[in-house]
């Protein structure tokens, strides 16, 4: 009942602003293309879905509504068919009159948001406020018509070229073998879950060559006997560090927590609260960022997907290193050599630590966001206000990145040497994207 509420506002918002069949004001704001991306976010929190998962449903509802926008401003925008080697050339509009593209390009978003989640038909519902919304603004219903089939046809190639990607594939494989060996990964409290995507490597890559293209130097060896090693000075490093934080550091850890699933215990009860992931909370980014550069809906639509593109593969390479190494995580092997009460800042996710997931992906999308936005962006990040935690400023998207990584070692959760190799891995993934993608012309 409160959606509904809420949308009519809108409606009667945007209706007492303009006159009827003014529609292109209201469908062609690049905010409400913003609010769309939003929908998706929401549900991808909502069913939990783990960070590697969602970067994947954002970059195919991304490219879906990037595609139709490039169809629609051919002398601005190159298609990504082609450029993404394994990507097949998308249908083209032949009606063009009767396409409001951007209108096509929420809806194709929508569309294949709704095929990469779950439960089905989760994001169907916002589909038809979109064309209530453009009917009540005056949109003749034969470029409603038009835009809506257009934006059916492209969702449904889409969707038909993920289809290859090996992601249904790696759903029924092996599951991650624990073994008690010395430095390999083993699962953490208070969950103690189970690995989470051994397999994503498999995963087939966007712009990355391969999921071992650009992937992070070797950590150091895992050496708890000798007290001036590499391994015990980071660990003891994380703990002292974790044992005299400021309020500021606290802050910093947990606005870039972005954990989607903490299980929260106390005595015998326990329940679990929800965040965006690293993905969810960068993709929230772009739209601050988008409304602050002045970006028109087409830019708009391209940063999202610069990002995501960016997002889906440092993934796909950071999980080919943490499988390979399957290294400890600092509460791991504090807990058994230093200290067995200890216990992170911040939940330890349940996966390997080397490299860092969010270190890797935050600097692969700063280089993306950079490209689209400028080096010197200032804004203030307000994504993490809807779950109690306070802004943060950002001076620009390397800088965020550079502090994200950090969280890790305030959290507890990481070695910095984690968070130093991962984001050297991600920025070369971030450039290389760069280089390759010729998105706008």
């Amino acid at each position: 009942m409160r959606i509904v509420f809420v949308l009519l506002v809108s409606l009667v918002v945007l209706g007492s602003c303009q006159q009827k069949g003014d529609y292109k004001k209201g469908i062609h704001d690049p905010i409400l293309f913003a609010r769309t991306v939003k929908k998706l976010n929401n549900v991808v929190l909502e069913n939990n879905f783990p960070p590697m998962i969602a970067s994947r449903n954002y970059v195919y509802a991304s490219i879906a509504a990037y595609e139709v926008v490039a169809a629609g401003a051919p002398r601005q925008f190159e298609s990504l068919a082609g450029q993404i080697s394994h990507m097949p050339a998308m249908p083209k509009p032949t009606d063009t009159a009767n396409i409001d593209f951007p209108m096509a390009a929420m809806l194709a978003f929508t569309k294949v948001g709704n095929a990469v989640t779950f439960p089905e038909g989760s994001l169907m519902g916002y589909y038809e406020e979109l064309l209530n919304m453009a009917d009540s603004l005056g949109m003749p219903s034969a470029i409603q018509e038009g835009s809506k089939a257009y934006a059916d046809t492209v969702a449904a190639a889409i969707m038909k070229w993920s289809k290859g990607d090996n992601y249904a594939q790696t759903r029924s494989a092996t599951r991650y073998t624990v073994t008690s060996e010395d430095g390999r990964w083993v699962p953490t409290p208070p969950m103690y879950a189970q690995a989470v995507e051994p397999h994503w490597m498999e995963i087939r890559t966007m712009v990355l060559d391969s999921a071992s293209s650009c992937k992070a130097a070797m950590p150091p060896a895992f050496n708890i006997s000798d007290k001036n090693s590499a391994f015990y000075k980071a660990m003891m490093e994380v703990k002292q560090v974790g044992d005299s934080l400021t309020e500021e550091q606290k802050h910093i850890a947990d606005f870039w927590d972005d954990n989607p699933f903490k299980l929260n215990v106390s005595g015998h009860v326990m329940f679990a609260t929800k965040k965006f992931s690293p993905p969810g909370h960068w993709m929230n980014i772009v739209g601050i960022a988008a409304k602050k550069s002045g970006a028109d809906f087409n830019t708009t639509v391209a940063a999202y997907t610069k990002t995501a593109i960016a997002s889906f593969d440092a993934f796909i390479s950071c999980w080919e290193g943490k499988y390979t190494y399957n290294y400890i995580r600092p509460e791991t092997v504090i807990n058994k050599y230093v200290s067995p009460d200890w216990r992170p800042y911040i939940q330890t996710p349940p996966f390997p630590s080397f490299p860092s997931g969010h270190a890797t992906v935050s600097a692969a999308v700063a280089e993306a966001m950079t490209s689209m936005f400028g080096d010197n962006l200032r804004f203030t990040d307000t994504s993490l206000l809807e779950f109690g935690i306070a802004n943060r400023e950002i001076t620009s998207f390397r800088n965020a990145a550079k502090e994200a990584a950090m969280s890790r070692l305030y959290g507890g959760i990481h070695f910095r040497f984690d968070n130093d190799l991962g984001a050297e891995s991600g920025k070369k993934i971030g450039e290389l994207i760069v280089n390759r993608l010729k998105m706008k012309k």
